[in-house]
């Protein structure tokens, strides 16, 4: 990468100097706040040579780099009239938030990962439909009833989960989160409202409601709950902490739910369910067909998020959805355009990409097919947009819905449509998928130019084998884990640049120990300045991005403490950073820590070794390189 250059084209792209008021960047990224976000070209900005992808957080528009940003921002610095001292990590946390953009964050931290839980929950509960529905399985059989409660207990307890995953975004204690989620569940309370009659808690009236399956009111809980617990933990001398932080935050939410704003939130949840369903069965033509058309671009946006809450509401109070089904319509007009493109392109890698993203996209992984093949040509995009559109007249005019949740909006989640428009849904699919795939061969597209290695002579393709072969040192090589805690897919995390692999594979740790050790013996590349991030060098060649926390580059340094420097040579299991994790937590961010390969070009295959609990210094990434450039092959 030529640095000078990538830096003039960068600033030049993003509107020019003059539309810039500040620039700083963090491990892997610079973070422009513009006068004016429309005037920079993203799709220009993302084929610069050293750009990896764009994203916009809350006002700020962000450029993903990786670990070549300190050079790149070295000579915006030099090549401009922008100042250094003007472009601190201070800066940043002193923008003010976008409410909106907060709420979609919340959201998104909340959600994502209890995602697994209902998704395994509901296919479980598709399944047990299709055995009945076939005929291999009689509702009154016990297997089928065991069959349901193993459906139905996730989002029966739903509460619970919501609790737990809030409590975590919130900074406060999960454990104390879950017992609030448990008490408003509890068998004794629910006889209570069943019964009927006045329910009252120390002479306050008590409205009944129903809690099992709700979003809305355990989120309103535990949110209030944060605040109570931060509060008392501040009042309260050392050695009371633990008794007493957790009972009077008890004592305190609880009633407080059950009185004011349980009810309140499952009123809202009513009207939100009642509210959707009566657009969609007054105006459900239209509704639909708007709907299944821009849910990309709700997609790009983050937006969907806001809609997985009301998309669980619907299905709990009753019993079906109508926002599913336009989300794997999208998916498979996406699908289609890029299946279209494969077909039409001369270019062999390009191809080669859009086939296997055009099958991902079925799978109900969108994002590839979504940025690499469709959004990059533009019209096959548009074309996706088309198809997705046109199957959602046909669910209008069918009626189709969503019963259940059932994990990825793809071919694996189709016992969500499990009912009587189940055909009709198979058929919108095709649809969908066919409608985007005649669009963009009908519209066209700029193929994407072979690159140079597809025009060479066999011999210069042989000679190029040859001089790798003899250079290329690199083994394979087993990580280590970096921290002590929970293993988590990268899919969990919130920040779309580790969560869509753009840095790079790898894996997520929730730690329960504050402190990073060394997963390699190597070096150190780079130990940013605010002690957030970590990149590592292996002996064996591997590179390392240990991120701890999602957007803790804002807390500039606070509640971390450096055991090493850049350039410092390091061994396996020596300590390099320690962190605070209920300080950062009570700050307001998450403490999920990615750990990425960021040369994972340069290997054949990264398989995750470990699940659920990892101590420091236990296998976690295995790095495997092709047969033909591991040293035994030199």
């Amino acid at each position: 990468m030529n640095h000078s250059k990538t830096a003039e084209e960068i600033l030049q792209l993003v509107g020019g100097e003059s539309n810039v008021q500040n620039v700083i960047h963090c491990m892997t990224r610079l973070r422009f706040n513009l006068y004016d976000n429309s005037k920079a070209d993203r799709q220009a900005l993302e084929q610069v040579d050293g750009v990896l992808g764009s994203n916009i957080s809350g006002s700020q528009f962000q450029l993903i780099i990786g670990n070549e940003v300190p050079k790149v921002y070295k000579e915006i610095i030099a090549n401009s009239n922008l100042s250094e001292s003007k472009s601190t990590e201070g800066e940043e946390s002193k923008q003010k938030k976008n409410v909106i953009s907060s709420i979609f964050d919340v959201i998104s931290g909340v959600f994502t990962p209890i995602l697994p839980a209902i998704a395994g929950a509901g296919m479980i509960k598709g399944i047990a439909a299709l055995l009945v529905t076939f005929g291999w399985l009689q509702e009154a059989s016990q297997t089928y009833q065991i069959l349901t409660v193993i459906g139905d207990g996730a989002f029966y307890f739903l509460p619970i989960l919501l609790a737990i995953s809030a409590a975590r975004k919130f900074g406060s204690n999960p454990y104390v989160a879950a017992a609030i989620g448990a008490a408003i569940l509890h068998p004794t309370l629910t006889a209570m409202f069943a019964e009927g009659g006045s329910i009252s808690f120390v002479g306050l009236p008590v409205t009944v409601a129903t809690y099992s399956s709700t979003v809305i009111p355990i989120l309103l809980a535990i949110w209030i709950a944060s605040y109570v617990e931060k509060w008392v933990d501040r009042v309260t001398h050392a050695s009371l902490k633990l008794i007493v932080v957790p009972t009077v935050t008890l004592l305190v939410v609880v009633p407080v739910t059950l009185i004011t704003v349980g009810p309140l939130g499952a009123i809202a949840g009513n009207y939100l369910s009642t509210g959707t369903n009566f657009l969609f069965q007054n105006a459900g033509i239209v509704a639909m067909i708007l709907l299944a058309g821009t849910f990309s671009l709700i997609i790009i946006t983050g937006m969907h998020y806001a809609l997985v809450p009301i998309m669980l509401n619907n299905i709990a109070v009753n019993g079906f959805d109508y926002m599913i089904p336009a989300m794997f319509l999208a998916n498979f007009g996406q699908a289609g355009a890029a299946f279209a493109v494969a077909m039409r392109s001369k270019n062999k890698k390009f191809k080669s990409l859009s086939f296997t993203t055009a099958l991902t996209a079925t799978m109900g992984v969108t994002e590839p097919a979504m940025y690499g093949v469709n959004m990059r040509l533009k019209k096959p995009f548009v074309a996706a947009l088309i198809g997705a559109a046109a199957g959602g007249l046909l669910y209008a005019l069918t009626d189709v819905k969503a019963y259940i949740v059932a994990g990825m909006a793809g071919l694996p989640g189709l016992p969500t449509f499990v009912g009587p428009e189940f055909i009709f849904a198979i058929l919108g699919l095709v649809l969908a998928f066919v409608a985007a795939a005649v669009m963009t061969w009908i519209m066209g597209f700029e193929d994407v130019a072979a690159p140079a290695e597809e025009t060479k002579t066999t011999e210069e393709k042989a000679v190029d084998t040859a001089e790798q072969t003899d250079s290329d040192e690199r083994a394979s090589e087993v990580i280590a884990s970096p921290l002590t805690g929970e293993v988590r897919s990268l899919s969990e995390v919130s920040d779309p640049t580790f969560a869509q692999e753009i840095m790079g594979k790898g894996t997520a740790i929730f730690p329960t120990v504050g402190e990073v050790v060394s997963p390699v013996d190597g070096e150190v590349v780079t130990l940013f300045a605010t002690k957030h991030a970590i990149g590592l060098k292996s002996t064996n060649g591997s590179e390392v991005l240990i991120h701890v926390g999602i957007d803790t580059v804002k807390l500039n340094g606070e509640h971390f403490t450096a055991h090493i420097a850049s350039g410092d040579k390091v061994q396996k299991g020596q300590k390099l950073v320690s962190f605070d994790i209920k300080a950062i937590q009570a700050a307001g961010y998450d403490v999920i820590t990615p750990i990425i390969i960021t040369n994972t070009a340069e290997y054949e295959d990264i398989t995750a070794l470990a699940e659920g609990t990892v101590n420091s210094g236990e296998a976690i990434l295995d790095l495997a390189v092709p047969a033909t450039t591991s040293k035994e092959a030199s």
